[in-house]
């Protein structure tokens, strides 16, 4: 047996990995029936951490006598908890000025949206405070959302740009988000989603704007900052046309993209982003069959968000039955900002998924892990495989649907990161 960096033993795994028996479908030939193994799951097992990625995976058993050669230093003994993949928030809005709760209060007292828009409040207000804030003062906001996921279990996430809808906003919230990552030494996927809404400078010309956020794309890429391009294409915001002239600059770039679609309506978005292969398509509750087809050919994952589904009150269902007819895989995400959803907790989204939608504890908890990882393209990441990052969460519980089942009690013992174990946040 080869040599370790660091041993993990008495662990049960959640892995999410088909080595391990995870959604492997039953066969049509009766003859070579395999029935999956609920969350990929092995238990009384231990894992081999090398260089800051899986080495080896097995049973106690198999690692019992090789133990006397390492220090107690290299040995976490986890005395029968669950380990599953880091978790991994897969859409985010985590970086923004300002807060919105005065709204919250207006609205549970019958203001209306559109008046509250009028008095230059909703994303309008998030854009002000945003361009205002210092890059100090908007790291300092977002940090605590970010600690606040952190503490979760939390070892990857997206955030995007949108809240400043100008070149030298969109910059600095890249910035902000590149910055958080560096400090905290976690994997964090910056997207450019500068096609959020109508800057108030371009008021009832969307085309010029879209021109512009397809000029600021390269300038920002140059500087490093992008790794992927959203927009939000909905009948309040951005047709499919002007969506697909910047999916367009995005290829130029060889830069993946995503997308918020059929979140109010269905004016084609998940078709786009299947055209594109693109890598997510995001909201979903009025998504069509037919698109949902098309996904299933491009790979898409379909990322549900019902912190949005819960805040706004709304009342369609993303169609679950028919992402699981088509076997689209399903990611879950706090959608985590300021307006919609100001959710930073994953775990939290999790029982949403269940209570709200149907989701099983396994479908979210592998929507937080491997299927979050796809949706960002992160092979590396959301499987307790070998070859992947040893990017790891630690998990007082009985069993893995208790990362759903359970709400406000936060069972997180500790994140591993790159093989590294994390002191508590």
């Amino acid at each position: 047996m080869s040599s370790f960096d660091h041993i993990i033993i008495n662990a049960n795994l959640a892995t999410f990995s088909a080595h391990y028996g995870f959604g492997i479908e039953t066969s049509d030939d009766e003859n070579k029936h395999t029935d999956s193994i609920p969350y990929g799951q092995l238990e009384k097992a231990a894992i081999g951490i090398k260089n800051g990625k899986i080495a080896w995976v097995g049973t106690q058993d198999q690692i019992t006598a090789h133990l006397p050669k390492y220090q107690a230093s290299q040995i976490t003994d986890v005395d029968g908890k669950w380990i599953t993949p880091g978790l991994i928030d897969c859409h985010t809005h985590i970086v923004y000025g300002g807060n919105r709760s005065n709204e919250f209060e207006a609205r549970l007292q019958g203001v209306s949206y559109q008046d509250i828009a009028a008095q230059g409040g909703g994303i309008v207000a998030t854009v002000t405070a945003t361009r205002a804030a210092s890059i100090e003062s908007l790291f300092a906001q977002s940090e605590k959302r970010l600690l606040a996921l952190m503490k979760e279990g939390v070892t990857s996430i997206e955030i995007k740009s949108g809240y400043g809808l100008d070149l030298d906003t969109e910059r600095k919230m890249l910035t902000v988000a590149r910055q958080l990552g560096e400090k905290y030494d976690i994997h964090v996927s910056t997207t450019y989603l500068a096609a959020h809404a109508l800057s108030p400078e371009y008021k009832n010309r969307a085309d010029d704007y879209i021109e512009q956020v397809c000029e600021w794309l390269p300038i920002l890429h140059e500087e490093g900052l992008v790794d992927a391009v959203d927009g939000f294409c909905e009948n309040i915001a951005f047709s499919t046309e002007q969506i697909r002239r910047v999916f367009e600059v995005a290829r130029s770039l060889n830069l993946p993209v995503k997308l918020h679609s059929e979140q109010l309506s269905d004016i084609g978005g998940s078709a786009l982003v299947a055209e594109y292969k693109g890598l997510s398509s995001d909201h979903l509750e009025h998504l069509s069959e037919e698109d949902i087809k098309k996904m299933a050919a491009s790979n898409t994952v379909a990322v549900i968000l019902p912190g949005a589904f819960y805040t706004l009150r709304d009342t369609k269902l993303p169609p679950i039955e028919a992402l699981r007819k088509h076997h689209v895989p399903m990611a879950i995400s706090t959608d985590c900002n300021p307006g919609t959803s100001p959710l930073t907790s994953l775990l939290l989204a999790m029982n949403m998924g269940c209570t709200l939608f149907y989701l099983t504890p396994e479908e979210v908890l592998a929507g937080s892990t491997v299927y979050a990882a796809q949706a960002l393209g992160l092979s590396n990441k959301g499987k307790v495989e070998v070859g992947c990052d040893a990017d790891l969460a630690l998990w007082d519980i009985a069993r893995p649907a208790d990362l759903a089942y359970q709400m406000g009690l936060n069972p997180t013992q500790g994140i591993m990161v790159q093989g590294q174990w994390r002191e508590t946040l």
